[in-house]
């Protein structure tokens, strides 16, 4: 929470106690602030998730479609009409991600020095018109073209929403709602299979096929979309309309009881000492492990459906259900991470499912194993995107650090990207054994970072609360002021395990 969100009249009783035994970098309770208003808790977080949420999630569905559109257009004709081999198909997705992964930082540093319900928007509606300039192309280069700049226009948004939703709730609310938010990814990819079907059904109107109506129909519906955003998105706690003044004052309150205690000021250091943290790394590794297998899974799983012996049209509904059962998957996940207020585990679980499920692909060659082998993999491997980040963004100390960091982790992940457009070459029809077991691998590094940061984390909170307990008293409002700028390594700072 930068320090001009912050305004706050209210005294918060105990506010100098740190609770050294806690999880928790809280320094008191939500009962301990004062509440003239008569705020109910609960009945505001429902009001906050309602005007914040849902339209976050819109943005992600819209914006998950028209990255991965592109295979659903393959599917009914795209390389036969421009005419591509393998190696040019797979340039095209690749070059996307390249560009993504270079534009996350900048976007998040843009996004906090001005303002979030005018940036989102502003790069939303420039991707969609990208996209329905998709609709055009008539060859691999204005294609690979068109595929650059929606690299380019989408890299801000899922770092911008994380670190945004940051902004608005406590460490042990977070990931259910990025899990919320990222489950529009899923129903993306079972949506995006549907609306491909329907819309390819056009084809030969006014001269078009069918799949370049996918882009264009897509493409102006995200352009709609964006212009709504300007009036539909908010910036911070203290400026939101939809609040009371009781309501923003009590908001804000309850962040500050959450407040890590670091400095909220833009200062470049802070950008440099988020790219210099090994922590934050080991977090863009495990991401990177997550978000491959799920890229793979939404590029390819028509493909790979398809494989099984359907058409074209039916592997479109049949990868509808595995995304149903991954959109369950990344909400309970969310939700059981808040609740126990742990991520190791939940991460570890969600990657050993995944991985039994590319097992299965990579072992069996029969139909039916191989569908089970997709319901599992989508079910482990989605849930792990959440998790992963907001794991990331709890680690890591003030707010431009934290916005530094999310988007470091989010870019180097998304990396993966790249390799997720080679992986599944026509070449290796039938059995696509190379990639499944990429996949394989890749969920094995996320079970061993996870251990690993999970044991790292509480042998260094077990270290703080040796130092803090040797202080003989707590750490003084005046002390944390001196120290504010050093980040997750001041000893008031509690890690997420």
């Amino acid at each position: 929470m930068t320090s001009q969100h912050l305004d706050i009249d209210e005294k918060i009783h105990g506010a100098e106690h740190v609770e050294y035994g806690s999880n928790s970098p809280a320094t008191g309770s939500v009962s301990d602030i004062e509440n003239p208003g008569g705020v109910d808790e609960k009945k505001l977080l429902r009001k906050t998730d309602y005007h914040i949420v849902p339209w976050l999630s819109l943005l992600y569905l819209l914006s998950f479609l028209d990255r991965t559109n592109i295979g659903n257009a393959n599917l009914f004709g795209l390389s036969v009409d421009l005419k591509l081999d393998p190696n040019q198909y797979s340039a095209c997705l690749a070059i996307f991600f390249a560009f993504y992964v270079i534009f996350e930082v900048p976007s998040n540093m843009v996004m906090k020095a001005w303002r979030p319900s005018m940036w989102l928007p502003t790069i939303m509606l420039a991707w969609g018109v990208v996209m329905v300039g998709m609709g055009f192309v008539k060859d691999f280069n204005s294609l690979l073209v068109t595929r650059v700049f929606l690299g380019i226009t989408e890299a801000g948004l899922f770092p911008g929403v994380s670190f945004f939703l940051t902004q608005w709730y406590r460490r042990y609310e977070i990931n259910l709602r990025i899990a919320l938010f990222f489950s529009a990814a899923t129903a993306a990819g079972a949506f995006g299979g549907l609306l491909a079907r329907v819309i390819n059904f056009m084809d030969g109107i006014a001269g078009y096929q069918g799949w370049r109506w996918i882009f264009i129909l897509e493409g102006i519906a995200t352009v709609i979309v964006a212009i709504a955003s300007f009036w539909m998105l908010y910036d911070y706690p203290d400026t939101a309309k939809f609040l009371t003044p009781d309501e923003r004052k009590f908001l804000q309150a309850r962040l500050l009881l959450d407040n890590d205690g670091c400095s909220s000021e833009f200062k470049l250091k802070f950008v440099k000492d988020a790219f210099l943290d090994w922590k934050v790394w080991m977090f863009a590794v495990m991401f990177q492990g997550a978000l491959m297998p799920v890229y793979c899974f939404s590029l390819f799983s028509p493909t790979l459906t398809a494989n099984l012996g359907y058409t074209a049209a039916t592997a479109q509904l049949m990868s509808v259900p595995p995304y149903v059962l991954a959109a369950l998957t990344t909400v309970a996940a969310g939700y059981v991470s808040d609740r126990i207020q742990r991520r190791g585990i939940v991460a570890i679980v969600c990657a050993s499912v995944g991985m039994v499920g590319f097992l299965l692909l990579l072992t069996n060659n029969n139909s039916q194993a191989n569908f089970a082998g997709l319901f599992l993999a989508a079910a482990g491997v989605y849930p792990l995107i959440p998790v992963v980040v907001s794991w990331g963004a709890n680690n890591s100390g003030g707010s431009l650090r934290k916005g530094t960091a999310a988007a470091i982790i989010v870019s180097f992940g998304n990396a993966g990207g790249v390799i997720s457009s080679f992986v599944y070459p026509s070449t290796d029809r039938p059995l696509y054994q190379k990639g499944h077991a990429l996949n394989v691998a890749y969920c094995a590094i996320v079970i061993v970072t996870a251990a690993f940061m999970q044991w790292y984390l509480a042998r260094q909170n077990r270290i703080k609360d040796e130092r803090n307990a040797n202080r003989g008293h707590a750490w003084t409002a005046e002390e944390k002021k001196a120290y504010e700028d050093d980040g997750d390594k001041v000893d008031w700072f509690r890690y997420t395990i």
